[in-house]
Order: structure tokens, then C-alpha cells, then sequence
């Protein structure tokens, strides 16, 4: 159990905790969210004793060994798997103690301990880890030094997870990871035996591993039963409750004042006024709901659409000098297309992102592009290569050299840089601004092919959700490189997987290479002939139906999407005829609501036997 009691910490002039509380049950998986910088790794500092709060506490069990991932990438010569298993400290002391015990009694404890804590296991143990974070067995016995610090961050969080921590505290770890690795991250916590509370923008993660959310808001800590999901229905709920409370409220303290402020001054009623008076000041003060806006990304589109296919592949080769990299593409891109590039990193998903846009030219084969052809190319890299002293302002003038000042501004606000912020500093964005500002101008000319590598790692969830919509309202074709299978899934039309050095498309949805990636991370199963052939042809036949119920599955969400809107305009005009007041104030106005209203229940009426019709056919079609 961790408990959080009247914590209190303020950064220079800022209150990021207010006499905060909370209380994590044992073994539960908690998601820690919150906007970025309100305070979320501050306070997995203070768990750890790093920092010190201004007053309150969080406690552990006496004796719980707490699990967090060092921020700075480990390194030396040593191998990767002699660095995971030195994380499990009881283990390395025992075997080092056994070389040199001479005592029998002595010896015969270490022995029994180490059975105890199935000290023989541990290599295999460490090598799974591993291998589920991307690590086959020959790169296992290569020395740290010899990866990127992404990878030996990777090494990092395999330590810590073998270290099975009472208490493990992980922060963004998916950030480091391709999706094959964070599929196998969400496998492995769901059957983690311990309380492990994760900072996450990850609402993949956040919904499959997480039984509790806590929710950090303006210096306070709320938990939550459930996934992210069930977190945002419930806040939902709890605002909008909040918010008829808080209009009572002021309708009463309204009543009273007006009461004491005609009355106060007459004898006779000078004394119900001060009782009035004191039942004022007595009201609990309710606090405002307060809507952080989350800036939407803009992605314009091209002015003139060019006839399919963009990019016609036959044969083609392509990698780096003399050595290739990916061989035998044989792929076409449409106009319109939303492919998600599957594969673990290392595989050439980057290497064909490249190819396909126009940064690296092909060494063998017939590559058609069209001539016309824009590609606009975001790559989580080229954040780090801005020019520091830059401004959003400077970056977007540069593009619009002979525009007036007003509207650089303008365009620099449709890139989230409104007013003022556009004369920001680089240096001083977050990484959140810096990967907008990058999208910003990546699509400035409204390419016809936008290209995204990862590109979510800076972003919160509601930014998230704002970008798959941005890219979901683009009229163009786009490639979609990204661990984030939230947003490969509401983006995505098409699969293709590079691996064995190629790339083809991949038969099946999310769900299905969810399935395929713990497969492979758990090993090769046997089948007899006939029914691994009889599996694999009905795998095959779900895929093409899938496929072929596409186009259906798209009207079905629109239909959806239609009747969660026409709810919403409904649950609005709602709230204003609740007002008593409405049809004595503006008779004619209330009149035309109740008119609206009835309009928006018939369309609703429409939009679900819409709804119903499509989800019928839907359902022949998949079902057979």
C-alpha cells in the first residue's frame, strides 16, 4: 500500500501539491495522469526520498523495496544480461558470499535462500525480460557501451523489472519502447505481483494494465476505480454534476444577498438580514469547473490532389552505400491511404519512410512516384535538431518571407503559438510545443503524403486525441510510424509489417498483431500439420473479411459519431430550458429551444436506426 497524507510542495512561485492525499491499495496497478508539468515525476521523487515535501508524507510498508528506472541510460563494458541480473542485489550477494562461506550452517542458509528466491531461474528469467523489450540472445551478451541510450534505457527498465520492487514506479516507459516492446510491457504488468503506479500517455496502456487511476488537478490528488476509460466517464459525471451544483449555489447566494441588501437597513428586518447574512458567509464555497483547452493541430490539406497511385513499388531495394536494408517491395499508396508501419525498431521502418519520402532514393527496381508529389516528413529526432534561439514566429516568417506581421501571427496561432507564445524561445518550449511547432511546419504546404515517426512521445492524452483527429480530417495519404496503438487503431486503414527484410502487408487488425507479437515473445508453438494449416487458413479468411467489411466498419463509427453528437447538442439545450427562468426572461428564445430540441431528437431517432441498420450488416457480414 502507498499513502499519501496532506502533501504539500511548491516549485519557486508555483503550488504543485495543496495538502494532497491519496491511498493506493495493495497490488492495485495505478495510472498516475495529469497534465505535463503539473508535478507527476516531482512527486515519484518525493516517493523515493529524493526531494523533501513542505509538509505531509507518503508511506510505504516498512521493509518494501521500491522499483524506478534511473533517468540517466546505463553504460561500461559489461554484458546486458549481467547488468539485469546484478539488479536483483539479495541474489548477487548470496552467490558471492557462497564462493567464500566456510561456515556448513552458514552455507546451508545461503543455499536454501537461494531456492527460495529461485536464484537457478534468474538467467532465464532475465533473458525473457529482455528478449519481450527487443533483445535476442546474441544482442544479451553484447556490452552496454555498444547501444544507443534508447536501447540502454530499454536495459534500464529490464533491470528494474527484474528486480520484482514491492513498489514499482514507472515513468513514461513506453517512450523508449516500438510497439512490439510495449505490447509485451502491457502483458507483463497486467500479471505483475505488486503495486506498481505508472506515468502514462499511453491510453492503450492505461486501459488494459490499470485497476486505478489518480488523477493530479489544480494541486490536488483524486483516485479512481478502473482503466482511463471508466476515469474519464466518471470525471465527466462528476464535472458536469459539479457544475448544476455550483449554478444552484449561485442562484441561492444571489436570493439571500438580494435579500440582505434590500432589508439591512430596515429595524424590522434588520435581524432575518444578518441571519441571511450569516448563512452566506456559512455556505460551502464550491469551486469552479475549470476546462483546460487542449489546442487542436491543423494539417492542411493539399490544394491540388494528384490521381492514384502516389507510389508505385516493383521490386525495389533499398538501405544505405553498399548494404542493403529492405528488398522485394512490391506496395502501391493511394491518395487517401492511412497505412500503420508495423515492426520492431531496427527492422527499416524508418529506412522505408525515407524511401517513401523521397529522403533516400532506391538502389534497385522501379520506384514511380509522381512528379507533383509533396511529402511532408516528421521524425521525433529532428525535434532535438530546432534551432534553440528560434521562435515559432521566426520558423513560420522564414516560410511566409513576404506576408505581413498579422498574418505570420495568424499562422503561427493555427500552429498552437497564439498571441505572445509565437515569441517564445525554442529553447524554452516543451517538448509537447516543440513536436507541434515541428508538425507545424512539416505540413505548412499541405502535402499530399504526410510521413510521422513517432510522433506522439511529447504529447499528453488529450493532445493525442487531438492528433489522431487532425490526422483523421487530412485529405491526404499518410504513413503512421508509432508505438501509441490508440492511435494506430483510430487512424490506421491499412497494416504493413517490415520484417525479414521486406515489407508487406499484414493480414489482420491491432487486435491480431497484439496476438502475434506475445506469440513470438513467448516462443514458437508447435501444431500438427493439418490444424496449424487449418488455423492459419481461418485466420486468413477473418483478415479478408475484416478487409472487405472495412468500408462498412467506417460508416458504422460515422453513424456513431452522429448520434454521440446529437446527444450532446440535446444534453445542452436541456440545460438551458432547466432554467425555470428561461420562458419568463425570453419567451420567443426558449420557445425556438424547446423547437431545437425536438429537431435534435429526431435526428438522433435517425442516426441510431442508422446506427442499427449498419451494425446489423456489419455484424452478418464478420459474423458469417
Amino acid at each position: 500500500m502507498l499513502q499519501i497524507t496532506d502533501l504539500t510542495y511548491r516549485l519557486g512561485p508555483r503550488i504543485l501539491f495543496d495538502s494532497a492525499s491519496a491511498v493506493m491499495p495493495e497490488r492495485a496497478k495505478v495510472g498516475f495522469v495529469g497534465r505535463n508539468g503539473a508535478g507527476k515525476t516531482t512527486l515519484f521523487r518525493m516517493i523515493c526520498g529524493e526531494i523533501a515535501a513542505e509538509s505531509g508524507t507518503t508511506n510505504i510498508p516498512r521493509g518494501a523495496r521500491i522499483g524506478r528506472v534511473e533517468q540517466e541510460a546505463p553504460g561500461g563494458e559489461g554484458k546486458l544480461i549481467d547488468f539485469v541480473l546484478a539488479a536483483d542485489v539479495e541474489r548477487a550477494a548470496l552467490l558471492d558470499e557462497a564462493e567464500h562461506a566456510q561456515d556448513p550452517h552458514r552455507i546451508a542458509e545461503i543455499h536454501v535462500r537461494l531456492a527460495d528466491i529461485e536464484a537457478h531461474a534468474a538467467p532465464a528469467r532475465a533473458a525473457e525480460i529482455l528478449a519481450g523489450l527487443g533483445f535476442d540472445e546474441a544482442a544479451q551478451h553484447r556490452a552496454l557501451k555498444e547501444f544507443s541510450g534508447g536501447w540502454r534505457m530499454r536495459v534500464a527498465l529490464a533491470a528494474v523489472l527484474f528486480s520484482r520492487p514491492d513498489l514499482l514506479l514507472l515513468d513514461e516507459p513506453t517512450n523508449y519502447l516500438d510497439l512490439e516492446g510495449a505490447l509485451w510491457l502491457n502483458d507483463y504488468l497486467k500479471a505483475y505481483p505488486a503495486t506498481t503506479v505508472i506515468i502514462s500517455h499511453d491510453r492503450d496502456m492505461l486501459n488494459e494494465v490499470c485497476d486505478h487511476i489518480v488523477h493530479l488537478e489544480q494541486a490536488k490528488l483524486t483516485v479512481y476505480r478502473g482503466n482511463y476509460d471508466s476515469f474519464a466517464r466518471q470525471r465527466a459525471e462528476a464535472r458536469m454534476l459539479q457544475a448544476k451544483f455550483l449554478k444552484k449555489q449561485e442562484e441561492k447566494r444571489a436570493h439571500l444577498q438580494a435579500f440582505v441588501d434590500r432589508f439591512r437597513a430596515k429595524a424590522t428586518k434588520a435581524r432575518q438580514a444578518q441571519s441571511r447574512l450569516k448563512m452566506l458567509e456559512k455556505m460551502e464555497q464550491v469551486s469552479a469547473v475549470v476546462d483546460e483547452e487542449v489546442l487542436p493541430f491543423n494539417f492542411p490539406s493539399p490544394e491540388k490532389p494528384l490521381s492514384p497511385p502516389l507510389i508505385a513499388l516493383e521490386g525495389v531495394s533499398v538501405g544505405y552505400d553498399d548494404r542493403t536494408i529492405l528488398s522485394k517491395l512490391n506496395l502501391t499508396l493511394a491518395d487517401d491511404d492511412r497505412i500503420g508501419l508495423l515492426g520492431a525498431n531496427g527492422n527499416g521502418k524508418s529506412t522505408f519512410a525515407k524511401l517513401l519520402g523521397g529522403r533516400l532514393p532506391a538502389m534497385s527496381g522501379v520506384m514511380k512516384r509522381s512528379s507533383k508529389l509533396e511529402a511532408g516528413f516528421f521524425a521525433q529526432h529532428q525535434v532535438d535538431d530546432l534551432n534553440e534561439t528560434d521562435t515559432p514566429y521566426l520558423a513560420v516568417q522564414r516560410l511566409m518571407p513576404d506576408a505581413p506581421e498579422s498574418r505570420v501571427r495568424a499562422r503561427a496561432a493555427q500552429f498552437g503559438f497564439p498571441g505572445g507564445k509565437s515569441d517564445t524561445r525554442v529553447a524554452e518550449l516543451s517538448g509537447g510545443e516543440k513536436a507541434r511547432l515541428l508538425m507545424g511546419l512539416c505540413t505548412f504546404a499541405g502535402p499530399h503524403l504526410l510521413i510521422l515517426d513517432e510522433p506522439t512521445n511529447h504529447l499528453d492524452i488529450d493532445s493525442r486525441a487531438a492528433l489522431a483527429e487532425a490526422i483523421n480530417d487530412f485529405a491526404g495519404a499518410v504513413i503512421l510510424i508509432s508505438h501509441d496503438q490508440y492511435l494506430l487503431e483510430s487512424c490506421a486503414d491499412r497494416l504493413w509489417l517490415v520484417a525479414d527484410g521486406s515489407v508487406k502487408p499484414f493480414d489482420g487488425d491491432m487486435a491480431d498483431y497484439r496476438k502475434y507479437v506475445l506469440e513470438q515473445a513467448r516462443g514458437p508453438k508447435e501444431k500438427s500439420g493439418a490444424a496449424g494449416n487449418a488455423a492459419l487458413e481461418a485466420r486468413r479468411n477473418a483478415a479478408q473479411v475484416r478487409k472487405e467489411a472495412a468500408p462498412l466498419l467506417k460508416k458504422v463509427k460515422a453513424a456513431e459519431d452522429k448520434m454521440e453528437k446529437f446527444s450532446g447538442l440535446i444534453a445542452k439545450v436541456d440545460l438551458m430550458l432547466a432554467d425555470p427562468r428561461a420562458f419568463e426572461r425570453n419567451p420567443a428564445e426558449a420557445l425556438k429551444l424547446s423547437q431545437q430540441r425536438a429537431e435534435l431528437e429526431k435526428a438522433l431517432a435517425a442516426a441510431e436506426e442508422e446506427w442499427l441498420d449498419l451494425s446489423g450488416e456489419y455484424e452478418s457480414l464478420v459474423n458469417g
